[in-house]
């Protein structure tokens, strides 16, 4: 509960409207690694996460860039983002959400990339909402994981094709036996 915390609070933060070229030395150094997953990982799951998400145009709001949700509270011009504007802030994003699953070790980049598309309270469970059999099954030390990551392909209830092949891909890459 205290990560969920964490990430309403971290996500109540505002982002600088400074010019792309502005951000691109922070994000380099907010994106930082942990020892649990390498640059190379993280860059690959900003290239699958960039693969299936567009970015959104205005009449998407309040969804902006490469999918990300505004918060009350977060200063982000209603325009349309530049590349730059929403790589940036995808990665930060997807640092964010990383950090909640630090203690899942090599399958925390995994997490992170599953919540920026789900929503971290699916997982992590919040109210009335329980935490997912996927981290269950992560703590009880079975990483027997597959079907589990792969049931996260619906939409509306229904089993999406295209959710499926996102899956399969970011498992694929992402996944370390």
């Amino acid at each position: 509960m205290a990560a969920l915390f964490m990430c309403a609070q971290s996500f109540s933060t505002s982002i600088n409207t400074e010019t792309a070229s502005e951000l691109k030395p922070r994000i380099e150094q907010s994106t930082s690694l942990s020892s649990t997953y390498s640059d190379e990982e993280f860059e690959k799951a900003v290239e699958i996460i960039k693969k299936y998400e567009t970015i959104h145009p205005v009449h998407r709001w309040p969804y902006v860039g490469y999918g990300h949700l505004v918060k009350k509270g977060e200063k982000i011009p209603r325009r349309q983002m530049s590349e730059k504007e929403a790589d940036a802030l995808l990665r930060k994003d997807l640092k964010e959400y990383t950090e909640l699953f630090k203690e899942y070790g090599v399958d925390q980049l995994l997490l992170g990339v599953l919540a920026y598309s789900v929503g971290p309270y699916r997982l992590l469970g919040a109210g009335k909402m329980k935490k997912s059999g996927l981290l269950h099954k992560l703590e009880a030390g079975n990483r027997d994981i597959e079907s589990e990551y792969i049931s996260y392909s619906k939409y509306k209830g229904r089993f999406h094709n295209g959710l499926r092949t996102r899956r399969s891909e970011e498992f694929g890459a992402l996944y370390r036996k």
